[in-house]
């Protein structure tokens, strides 16, 4: 099977906006069909509508598909054997197949202005009809077309709809036939500046780029017998279709480019791992013989089925999303090769968390920082949380004064002798066991003191908390030095 350039369908809107949950779903699914069929994914970047340009977001799609671990084998910035791959670019492309279809009659020049457009959309919706164009352009005579072509030679270019349109088979949605001339007019397929609309644009490019198999969202499902249309029309064989059902959130209502916390970049800077977005979208979603937490993009790559891709809209719900996230952040702490990159990220994270607030820079250190995320792991969702006010006292000594550690216990020196005499007996490198157990006994020699009185004053001790890990893990994660230095404030104090 050939998948020259299944192709990823958020570049129809790239240039206009930043890359969300809903394009990278179809780049996705474009990619990893791509990859288990030894075919190529293709991004080209719809430029066309020059109104809609905004800056950056054509470079901000290629950049978040590279973090999410999905980049085009062939894209503006990588090249391919089909560029260019900006439309702006492919524009004697489009003119070309225009000409071909005015030479043929399959396509008519339309000199209506846009305020004779305008009045026919307010007419339509006053009579709470759908806008449509009333195909006023196309009956006139070559006579009527060169004289108005001598005062408008740059015309908008219509394309000619027939009224029976071919039926086609959707890979997901089966067979499909829309009667597209019955509910709107002749469609505009070149505007008059030159540059296409999507309908010709598409049909042109995916027909010089030898894509095969093109993965796109169902909104485009009902333009498609348009598109077979323009095909036929050109003389051009069609790619196979596949339209995916519509990403949701959980409430069933539409994923809003409004919602700004629906871009990739958000969830980027937010420290989400791309694995763990790339799993909670698929397995909200179908294509797969089972839904499980925790798939790699290998996995997908080998479990995805076209076959098994429903109907269905994609209900997701990104409260999961820590909960996916703890489960590839711990995969990446089992990998030695990863958890350095962690350590590495961590690094940079406490600096800019704490910068100046650092008493001791020895926090820094690669073995510290490594031993901090093997301990926590599992108990946190994001390497950001780490930083938090929470984990504040793994990075900076907290202040404690004498009174909250009083109210706690009268015995604050006592306890803070026996934690001392326990570090410095012959077991310093002490485990969590262990110091648990001894923990225990030192409660247990104390009159009138609860071992959970102990742990709260041990705990504020360390850390300046009421809450947090358990007081061992504190311990072992701080090292005995560390312990030792805020114990003994606890005498000092």
């Amino acid at each position: 099977m050939s998948t020259e350039g299944a192709e990823a369908r958020p570049a129809q809107c790239a240039a206009g906006c930043f890359l969300h949950l809903g394009g990278l779903r179809t780049a996705l699914y474009n990619y990893i069909f791509a990859k288990k069929h030894q075919g190529s994914f293709i991004l080209r970047l719809e430029d066309t509508d020059q109104t809609r340009l905004v800056p950056g977001a054509a470079e901000n799609i290629e950049d978040m598909l590279e973090w999410a671990g999905i980049p085009p084998d062939e894209s503006p910035r990588r090249g391919g054997p089909a560029g260019p791959y900006l439309q702006s670019q492919r524009l004697e492309l489009y003119a070309q197949a225009a000409e071909a279809l005015l030479k043929t009659g399959a396509a008519y020049p339309c000199f209506c202005s846009p305020q004779r457009l305008e009045l026919l959309k307010r007419e339509a919706l006053r009579n709470h009809q759908t806008p449509r164009y009333d195909n006023r352009c196309r009956n006139l005579s070559p006579g009527q077309v060169a004289q108005k072509l001598a005062k408008d030679p740059k015309p908008a270019i219509r394309f000619r709809l027939e009224e029976e349109t071919p039926a086609f088979q959707d890979l997901v949605y089966g067979w499909n036939r829309h009667d597209v001339a019955t509910v709107e007019g002749d469609p505009v397929i070149l505007k008059s500046d030159g540059f296409p609309t999507y309908h010709l644009a598409c049909v042109v490019d995916d027909h010089h780029m030898g894509v095969s198999h093109v993965l796109r969202g169902s909104e485009w499902l009902v333009s498609t017998s348009k598109h077979l249309l323009l095909y036929r029309a050109l003389g051009w064989s069609p790619p196979h279709f596949a339209h995916l059902p519509l990403l949701l959130n959980k409430d069933g209502s539409k994923l809003s480019k409004r919602q700004g916390d629906i871009f990739l970049e958000h969830f980027a800077a937010a420290g989400f791992l791309p694995d763990a977005l790339l799993d909670i979208i698929t397995n909200c979603g179908s294509g797969f013989a089972e839904n499980q937490m925790g798939r790699t993009l290998s996995e997908l790559i080998t479990q995805f089925d076209l076959t098994r891709i429903t109907c269905h809209s994609a209900l997701l719900d990104l409260e999961k999303l820590p909960e996916f996230n703890r489960l590839h952040l711990r995969r990446l702490v089992s990998s030695e090769t990863q958890r350095r990159q962690l350590v590495g990220k961590l690094q940079t994270l406490v600096q800019e968390a704490f910068g100046n607030q650092l008493q001791d820079r020895d926090v820094l250190d690669q073995a510290y920082i490594e031993r901090i995320i093997l301990l926590r792991q599992g108990h946190i969702c994001r390497l950001q949380d780490l930083v938090s006010p929470a984990h504040s006292y793994l990075w900076t000594r907290p202040a404690v004064d004498r009174a909250q550690l009083g109210a706690i216990s009268e015995q604050v020196d006592v306890i803070a002798k026996r934690v001392l005499g326990l570090l410095e007996g012959p077991g310093t490198s002490l485990t969590q066991d262990v110091l648990n157990g001894e923990l225990k006994k030192l409660s247990e020699g104390l009159e009138g003191t609860k071992h959970s009185n102990v742990m709260k004053l041990l705990r504020v001790a360390l850390s300046g908390q009421l809450q947090g890990p358990p007081v061992a893990e504190m311990m072992v994660s701080l090292g005995p030095k560390e312990v030792r230095e805020r114990i003994q404030k606890m005498l000092s104090s």
